[in-house]
């Protein structure tokens, strides 16, 4: 490499260390600036959806970057991204990151090429050219060759010649293709490969990222979603998606940013975790610095008052705060809120008629003319920026021209919002007119619901949803307790109850028409900002509807989990199998278990992966999950070991556990039942049949059963490779102060022998048993004669099932002389399958007539009384104090005798 190249790139790499090892949060205030390395966050990027290139827009796209971290995603440090992942082989030279705004993809870029620039990574490429978009668009109109726009933009490199450049392995950074003005035609733009050839900026950038520019040249694109669709899928040889931060990076954030105040950062931590709607909103970078700020000012202020749990709250805490730079801002009372100051109205309406005006052309960033229409004075813009710190920045940019721009665009939206709220309650309806067209719509009679209407349909006619948020403020400040906290900044408006009812009802019939599954999530977000208490219900119904011809999409099932999580209800039932999606469909919808009561996951197809996401549902505070049910999934013994994390923590409250079928063995046995006896206090029920444990699941769970503290009630392990061991073991625990009401060994071999130990246990007056299943045992009528002495003690047990043994006549006799002892509270008996004929219905008839009191229920399916049988057992049944109301009879009875019989 030529040596004044070489002393070129140590300039240019001192350039950019020195433009970007400071972050800025923000607008820029003298000595504000903070070291990138110390605040920095790392962000979970993953590999991208490998459908293409996603066109959709980000109001629905949001859900899908708080998904819980999972092992099904494959994660990529950003200094990776041009580096293979496993099981690749193609070469990348194009790279596109998506991420909605705000999630941190700017931050990406910025720390890639700091740590370039110190030495840290990517080495072995020599030089980086930064040109984001909104620096571009300065240029659009001009002529340039490659070589000419390159040394504009890096001066330092002095690039004299296309030899120098194309000797050198370089990388082109665009950051921002969502804010480019620049028309980028792939089709029709002429084809050109000279790095000194002049054209248009356009006609430069489709041949670079075509590749007939540099070919060898690495390229890097960042976007919006719904901006993505520029680029031609064949352009990208890799897609990734920077999805903000999962939990322990959002807690780490915050204790960066407090660092020299833990117990300001603890506050603000417990009370985002305990605002579940906060919670899941902070997966944002950007919404993590807006919370931080409201936080800290209302912690330091009022600890009284009650914090924003709705993105119109939030904001409009923002706004306040950063405007009243010479008041002071304590909200001790909102009643006795101070006013706006007249001067930051004024400002802050002019910048709302700039917010809501250039959202409707698509332009996130301004020049002086712009400002200029909105009557706002360029020389005052500093002042401006002043007066809404934090809110409205400018930026020096190429040619030392000033580019401005709200924070994030979530503050342009929310001030659009402010700005059409201002003008319909002062019925300057004029300004809205090329909003909401309609005649009736722009008339000064308008009323809150109307406009409310209006503003949704007109959101409903937008391609790529750009007012869905607007839409979603406007519902939020519908609410009186909203306005009030706008009070000097718009009119409060007559808000009843009637007109707030309307409005949900009128949302709720247009869920209800055929409408596309992204309008109706923006739908559901608007009810949620109006604190509606039906949003769960509304969303399940809309997830069981049967009018849906096909799956619902991942990103749907995504949002809907989103929003389920951040509407603060909690849902009775959730039931996964009812809702019509594909495998990975119901995965994304597994977050929603967060907030329900009732978890019903059986035969979903779900893996190990999905346990990570349940355990967050069963540690969060508070827990709100009683009842589990994850049978016949493939979760193995990895799966109940994650799954065990949550069942440990002391937040869970889990009452039922089921997981039959699930593969566990010995070692996922051990790690549930430790994780119970961590967390012994709740637990009622517990279901592990149909999994090949063996006799150590008894080993592990039995020191549980014999501590008083273990509340568990029902305990089910049929099909569990029981033996006679385990009932020894079970016979302690069952002798002992064991809450144990039901237990279920149907299908393991015990044999009579086990069950004679079995029920050594059974008889102890400790013994609380109530329901004992033994179908499929093995037993036979040396059983019998234990079951029968049992019977006739003082035994609590009320349910008996022995079906599918080979008892015979012989062990029923034994078995009905205890039944029919007066001591015997039995009153539900099966026999089905158990070889009885009319010997053992005699029997039978006999105990009933010694002791009629009790049984109630009695079951002989599959056996061979005959004629004669059954008519012995109707002579029991005719005495009057008899108190059986269920028989169930062998298949085939002639319907005469069984009419004589009952």
């Amino acid at each position: 490499m030529d040596v004044s190249l070489q002393r070129a790139i140590v300039n240019h790499k001192a350039s950019l260390k020195r433009r970007y090892e400071c972050v800025i949060e923000g607008l820029v205030k003298a000595g504000s600036q903070t070291p990138f390395n110390r605040i920095y966050t790392e962000l979970y990027i993953t590999e991208g959806e490998s459908d293409g290139v996603n066109d959709e827009h980000e109001v629905w796209q949001l859900e899908t970057a708080c998904r819980t971290t999972t092992s099904h995603d494959t994660e990529i440090h950003c200094n990776d991204i041009f580096k293979h992942l496993p099981g690749q082989e193609r070469h990348i030279r194009t790279v596109l990151t998506k991420g909605i705004a705000g999630i941190g993809k700017t931050v990406s870029v910025q720390k890639f090429i700091l740590d370039w620039a110190e030495g840290k990574a990517n080495q072995d490429v020599e030089i980086i050219f930064v040109l984001p978009f909104r620096e571009l668009n300065l240029i659009k109109d001009l002529q340039y060759s490659l070589l000419r726009l390159l040394h504009d933009f890096h001066p330092e490199l002095d690039i004299g010649n296309a030899e120098k450049l194309a000797a050198c392995k370089a990388m082109f950074i665009f950051d921002g293709l969502d804010e480019s003005r620049i028309p980028l035609d792939f089709q029709c733009n002429k084809m050109m490969s000279d790095v000194t050839q002049t054209s248009s900026v356009d006609v430069l950038l489709t041949n670079l990222i075509k590749g007939n520019l540099l070919p060898s040249a690495l390229l890097w694109i960042t976007s919006r979603p719904a901006a993505t669709n520029q680029i031609p899928p064949e352009c990208v040889d890799q897609l990734t998606e920077v999805r903000g931060f999962n939990d322990p990076q959002k807690e780490e954030y915050f204790r960066k940013r407090f660092s020299d105040d833990e117990d300001l950062a603890n506050r603000i931590i417990s009370h985002i975790k305990t605002s579940r709607s906060l919670h899941v909103m902070c997966h944002m970078p950007v919404f993590c610095w807006i919370s931080a700020i409201v936080l800290e000012h209302m912690l330091s202020t009022d600890k009284r008052r009650e914090m924003p749990r709705t993105l119109t709250e939030t904001f409009t805490h923002f706004v306040l705060i950063h405007t009243m730079k010479d008041q002071k801002y304590h909200g001790k009372d909102e009643m006795d809120q101070q006013e706006l100051m007249e001067s930051d109205k004024e400002v802050l309406l002019k910048l709302g008629k700039l917010a809501f005006e250039h959202l409707e052309k698509g332009n996130l960033m301004f020049y002086e003319e712009d400002l200029n229409e909105c009557g706002i004075d360029v020389k005052e813009a500093s002042v401006y920026s002043g007066v809404c710190t934090q809110v409205f920045k400018e930026e020096s940019v190429l040619f030392q021209r000033v580019v401005y721009c709200f924070v994030h665009l979530s503050v342009q939206e929310f001030l659009s919002a402010v700005y059409v709220f201002h003008c319909y309650t002062t019925k300057n309806m004029d300004e809205l007119k090329p909003f909401l067209q309609a005649t009736r719509a722009t008339s000064e009679e308008l009323t809150l619901h109307e406009l409310l209407k209006s503003t949704v349909n007109k959101a409903l006619e937008s391609k790529t949803g750009h007012l869905d948020l607007v839409v979603r403020f406007l519902h939020g400040m519908s609410l009186e307790s909203n306005q009030k906290l706008l009070r000097g900044l718009v009119t409060q408006t007559e808000s009843s109850p009637e007109s707030v009812k309307k409005t949900i009802r009128s949302l709720k019939m247009m869920q209800s028409t055929n409408m596309s599954p992204e309008r109706c999530i923006n739908l559901f977000h608007c009810l949620i900002e109006m604190k509606t208490h039906s949003v769960q219900q509304e969303i399940q119904k809309y997830l069981r509807s049967e009018k849906k011809s096909k799956n619902l999409a991942l990103t749907y099932c995504s949002a809907l989990a989103y929003m389920l999580q951040i509407s603060e209800e909690v849902l009775e039932v959730f039931d996964l199998r009812k809702y019509k999606t594909s495998q990975e469909g119901r995965r994304r919808l597994l977050p929603a278990v967060r907030v329900c009561r009732k978890a019903l996951l059986a035969d979903c197809q779900l893996k190990e992966a999905s346990c990570e996401l349940l355990v967050s549902a069963l540690s969060s505070n508070p827990s709100h999950l009683r009842e589990l049910d994850m049978s016949d999934n493939d979760l193995l013994d990895s799966g109940v070991k994650l799954l065990s994390a949550g069942l440990g923590n002391p937040h869970c409250k889990l009452e039922t556990l089921k997981l039959s079928g699930c593969g566990v063995i010995e070692e996922g046995c051990a790690a549930l039942v430790s994780a119970l006896r961590s967390n012994p206090y709740h637990l009622r029920e517990l279901d592990l049949s149909d999994n090949h444990l063996g006799d150590s699941i008894v080993q592990h769970v039995s020191p549980g059963l014999e501590d008083s503290i273990w509340r568990l009630e029902i305990l089910s392990l049929p099909g569990c490779k029981l033996t006679e061991a385990s009932c020894e073991v079970l016979s302690s625990a069952l002798s002992s102060s064991s809450h144990l009401r039901e237990l279920d060994l149907s299908n393991n071999d015990l044999l009579d022998s086990g069950v004679k130990l079995l029920f050594a246990g059974l008889g102890n007056s400790q013994c609380k048993l109530e329901i004992l299943s033994l179908p499929g045992c093995k037993l036979t009528e040396a059983s019998c004669e234990v079951l029968s002495s049992a019977l006739s003690s003082s035994s609590h047990l009320r349910e008996l099932d022995l079906s599918n043994n080979d008892l015979m006549d012989s062990g029923v006799k034994l078995l009905f002389a205890g039944l029919g002892n007066s001591q015997c509270k039995l009153e539900i008996l099966r026999l089905a399958f158990c070889e009885v004929t009319e010997e053992g219905c005699a029997s039978l008839a006999s105990a009933l007539k010694s002791n009629p009191s009790h049984l109630r229920e009695l079951d002989l399916s599959y056996n061979h009384p005959g004629d004669s049988g059954l008519r012995l057992l109707s002579a029991g049944l005719e005495d009057p104090t008899c108190r059986l109301e269920k028989l169930k009879y062998v298949e085939g009875l002639c319907q005469s005798m069984l009419s004589d019989i009952l």
